[in-house]
């Protein structure tokens, strides 16, 4: 059985060289005799002199335009820059700059201390993310998600603590004081209670 297998494989090879070799034969036949491989340049016909600067090729702005990608559509755009996004967060989450900055802001005790050290972290972030990024486009949308973010942390409603100021001028923040309670009041309860 194994020396029919064997002659098997002999004869498929020995019958595709046979074949291979009757190709290469044909082909040299086929070729017309009259074909000439390094013809001899004609003296009656000149061939044609291209133009004295040579061939008309297009402007750098024209072939910059050319590789440019082409846009899908303003939804389609905003489809790519968000997954290149997401593909962008996912590698900047694990540098671990970012979850040392990440770490250090979340072990704040206090409010501001927290937004002041978040605005570090989104420093950090962003910066990482903007040096994977690889089209103006993304840049452009991580700058804005950056502005968002840090804009967050501010408090415009909140009023800044007092700096302090030299002895002898007054305070710039006027200070209110508690108002009395009334003695209709006073009276009122204690009609109330008997």
């Amino acid at each position: 059985m194994g020396e029919q297998t064997g002659m098997k494989k002999y004869g498929l090879i020995f019958s595709s060289a046979v074949l291979i070799a009757a190709l290469v034969i044909y082909g040299q036949e086929a070729a017309p005799p009259s074909v000439d491989l390094f013809p001899e340049q004609e003296e009656e016909e000149p061939s044609p002199t291209p133009p004295p600067n040579g061939p008309e090729l297009p402007e750098l702005k024209q072939l910059d335009e050319s590789f440019k990608p082409k846009s899908l559509g303003k939804d389609a755009d905003a489809l790519q820059v968000h997954v290149l996004w997401r593909e962008l967060k996912n590698r900047a989450t694990n540098d671990p700059e970012v979850q040392a900055a990440k770490k250090y802001a979340q072990a704040a005790r206090t409010d501001l201390e927290k937004r002041n050290r978040l605005r570090n972290y989104y420093e950090v972030y962003y910066q990482r993310m903007s040096a994977l990024a690889t089209t103006p486009e993304l840049k452009v949308a991580l700058q804005a998600l950056k502005d968002n973010h840090q804009g967050i942390l501010a408090q415009p409603r909140v009023r800044p603590s007092p700096t302090p100021e030299p002895s002898g001028t007054p305070s710039a923040t006027p200070t209110s004081t508690p108002a009395k309670k009334k003695a209709k009041d006073k009276n009122k309860k204690k009609k109330i209670h008997k």
